[in-house]
């Protein structure tokens, strides 16, 4: 007799592939939104704005950093963390040989 709720239906199988190849695109990634954008990106254009402002893409810049400027800045701060403990996750998962996702192995 075999328990039904202790037999999973489908086999567990395991591929082979790289997961650390997804880990390292995730977390460069995250690091160019988090870094390059939420704080670089933000704070250069604050930096670089005149007196009176400036619009970029539909957007306005002063000289003066706002409330949502500095959630930017905090949110990319955050984004970069994530994004740099991903790639040490990456670094300690063993290596595996790159495969493309739905490709027969």
């Amino acid at each position: 007799m075999v328990d039904i709720q202790e037999t999973p239906a489908v086999p567990p199988t395991d591929y082979g592939g790289d997961e650390r190849a997804g880990y390292f695109v995730a977390a460069g990634t995250l690091i160019f939104l988090g870094w390059g954008l939420g704080v670089l990106l933000n704070l250069g254009l604050h930096w670089m704005a005149p007196t009176d402002g400036m619009t970029v893409a539909g957007i306005w810049f002063g000289r003066t950093i706002g409330a949502y400027a500095w959630a930017a800045v905090g949110f990319g701060i955050m984004t970069g963390l994530v994004g740099t403990g991903m790639i040490s996750v990456a670094r300690a998962t063993p290596r595996g040989r790159l495969v493309l996702p739905g490709s027969d192995y």
